[in-house]
């Protein structure tokens, strides 16, 4: 795993950087920033207090400012992050940043068009260590009124507050492929089902079984971003029908697991 790169020493209230990494494992982070994370190579996968994400390519990520997460990756990643200081009470020391649309007040995943993945590159190559010429904070300012309009992307799991539902949110995400129904899995936590029920559908937003099937969902794009094929996926996530897994996988995302990763 190469070094993890730390933005606390860059002025600057907007910049990117690219990074490059074997595979990652972050310890548990906040940031006085909020941040936009793109995936260019490889899949990432995001925890924060509240929420799971897996981004695999051409997606990325948007983090709000002072937002404790950690990212994971078991394979070879390529990313580009966006740094804004949304907040300048937030980050003192840094230099006014550039006028643009409202940004997203809340995290999750978004769909990068082409010329934000461009913008993103080319920002990449700018100079840290000065404030940035006109010509960067025109492209700055492009850059940031592109993201205020990325359009979201399902790659997301609200993750329940409640100790009782997270037990079993813990037991379904060590192994999304187990088949025990909300019954066992309520007295395995020390929850009536209808109590648990509850709790998920308050917490997450979604029924327990919409929320299992998100679950397995994300699962899958990490294992399939790993390589392994739609068959073996499939089973690893609790489909014993592989044609049910790419017909659910398609509605979700809409393209089969085999187009996805082209």
């Amino acid at each position: 795993m190469t070094e993890v790169f730390d933005p606390h020493g860059i002025e600057q209230a907007v910049f990117v950087i690219g990074e490059r990494h074997a595979s990652l494992d972050e310890p548990w982070r906040a940031e006085r920033r909020a941040r936009l994370i793109h995936v260019n190579e490889g899949v990432l996968t995001v925890h924060t207090e509240s929420g799971r994400w897996v981004v695999p390519p051409a997606r990325a990520l948007w983090i709000v400012a002072n937002t404790l997460y950690c990212l994971h990756a078991t394979r070879p990643v390529h990313l580009y992050s966006l740094y804004v200081a949304t907040d300048s009470a937030s980050d003192p020391a840094a230099d006014p940043a550039p006028d643009a649309e409202p940004l997203p007040a809340q995290s999750g995943a978004l769909v990068p068009d082409a010329l934000v993945q461009a913008l993103l590159a080319t920002a990449a190559d700018l100079p840290h260590d000065r404030p940035p010429g006109e010509p960067a904070r025109r492209l700055l300012q492009v850059l940031l009124d592109r993201v205020a309009d990325l359009p979201a992307a399902p790659l997301g799991l609200n993750w329940p507050d409640d100790p009782r539902a997270q037990r079993i949110a813990e037991a379904l995400s060590a192994n999304p492929a187990q088949s025990l129904v909300l019954e066992e899995l309520a007295a395995a936590a020390g929850v009536t089902a209808r109590t648990a029920a509850r709790l998920f559908a308050k917490e997450t937003g979604q029924t327990f079984g919409q929320w299992r099937q998100q679950l397995r969902l994300l699962a899958a794009l990490e294992h399939l971003g790993a390589g392994e094929s739609v068959t073996q996926v499939a089973l690893e996530v609790g489909y014993s029908d592989v044609s049910s897994f790419i017909a659910v996988f398609r509605d979700a995302f809409g393209d089969t697991p085999a187009r996805y990763f082209r």
